[in-house]
């Protein structure tokens, strides 16, 4: 397949992708609204000339971040403009970038789809100096258009797996033009760059940065202010666990290992965050026909004795709640969704648990297991004797928690090898 191809079928798809939208609003009326913006129309007031940095969602955005505020402070002069597609990584850009605290230098609105035309008006209105898109969100309309007018494209912290790469191989007539396109690929690991080299990145255009997602850097008040509500809440003692960025199909698993849970501590208590905000109804439900008693934590009540489950439905606060437990179990991972980021709850401390779905965190899993930080489990029954086993073994829980540090600290300064590679390409 080849761009023209890949833009004619992209045409005759516009009615689907219009009834996917009209699906998802009806459980996430977000999907409604700001439609223009996905053909680039309606667009909000953009400064032109700045950065452009695509996230696609809430991890994306939570990882791109860090690098965004050096970019804001090495560029003082630059504006600095951030795109993404869903509603939820509109919102967490939005937390993370108060227009009033940045003074109007971050701009937000969605990307457009990837059409030739509705790339170049996005273009047209934006005149970024750099783009820079995160980790794996490649369109290739998007890209020509970058490259047709001389703007310099970057793809960060890239990552690749093996599964995806076959993917991207069955097209390599739209693939390797696209990747030949771009500026500079900052690639997490030796692997991933060779198979980005493979589907046609120039060679000299790909480098292993590592990953940016080991540059966390916690706000020293965090766990003091978690600590603060447990004692609010008459929970310190109480054995407190969280399940994080939960999917579909692993609530009911997470619930039945609560349920083995409270068999031998009936005080425990678990805070259940669901990985996306059209689930939090369902899930709350589902807590309250197990029997559980529940609270949602958007609610504003505190944690009583009785509490046996908190469902965590607010957005921007999770490492919040990675820091109110003792021990953590990352979510997309019991099912088929590839995982999600391990380390956060590491660099708070937390031994650190997941199902034996993680391809899409090979490399981070493959080190924090080797380093004796990660325990993966298979079914409610391995989870609820992990667990256990960590609350009673507490020297084997401090080690992993030190180990997962260590695995951290030694992995950090991708970010600034990302920065120095940015700064070189950004047009005087």
């Amino acid at each position: 397949m080849n761009r023209t191809l890949y833009t004619l079928l992209f045409h005759l798809g516009l009615p689907l992708i219009g009834v996917r939208l009209a699906l998802r609003a009806r459980r996430a009326p977000a999907y409604a609204q700001r439609i223009g913006e996905r053909f680039a129309c309606g667009l909000p007031p953009l400064k032109p000339g700045g950065i452009w940095v695509h996230a696609v969602s809430v991890g994306e955005s939570i990882a791109a971040a860090p690098m965004i505020r050096e970019l804001l402070a090495r560029h003082p002069e630059l504006p600095i403009t951030i795109t993404c597609m869903t509603p939820t990584g509109s919102e967490r850009i939005r937390a993370l970038f108060p227009a009033a605290q940045f003074g109007g230098r971050v701009q937000h609105c969605y990307l457009p789809y990837d059409l030739p035309w509705a790339a170049a008006r996005f273009l047209e209105r934006v005149q970024p100096r750099l783009a820079v898109i995160m980790e794996t969100e490649l369109w290739p309309n998007h890209i020509h258009q970058c490259a047709h007018r001389g703007i310099p494209v970057v793809l960060a912290n890239a990552r690749l797996s093996a599964r995806s790469a076959r993917g991207y191989a069955r097209f390599a007539g739209l693939t390797r033009p696209m990747l030949a396109e771009m500026s500079w690929l900052a690639v997490q690991t030796a692997a991933e760059a060779e198979r980005f080299r493979q589907l046609g990145a120039r060679p000299e255009a790909v480098t292993v940065t590592g990953s940016i997602k080991f540059d966390l850097h916690l706000d020293p008040e965090l766990p003091l202010r978690a600590a603060a509500l447990r004692q609010q809440w008459g929970a310190s003692q109480r054995p407190l666990w969280i399940a994080a960025s939960t999917h579909a199909g692993e609530d009911e698993i997470i619930l039945a290992a609560h349920r083995q849970l409270l068999e031998r501590q009936a005080d425990a208590l678990l805070i259940l965050v669901p990985r996306h905000p059209e689930r939090f109804a369902d899930v709350f439900e589902l807590c309250r026909q197990h029997n559980f008693a529940t609270l949602r934590r958007s609610s504003g009540a505190l944690v009583t004795a009785d509490t046996q489950v908190l469902l965590g439905d607010t957005m921007g606060e999770l490492l919040f709640l990675y820091a109110l437990a003792d021990l953590a179990f990352v979510g997309g991972s019991l099912v088929a969704n590839g995982g999600h980021n391990l380390l956060e709850p590491a660099v708070l401390g937390k031994p650190v648990l997941s199902g034996p779905h993680l391809f899409n965190f090979l490399e981070i899993a493959t080190q924090l297991r080797e380093a004796g930080a990660l325990l993966e489990v298979a079914d409610a029954m391995t989870l609820a004797q992990a667990l256990q086993r960590l609350w009673t073994e507490r020297e084997m829980a401090q080690a992993m928690s030190a180990a997962g540090l260590a695995v951290l600290q030694a992995n950090q300064g991708a970010l600034e090898k990302l920065l120095a590679g940015l700064q070189r390409l950004v047009p005087a």
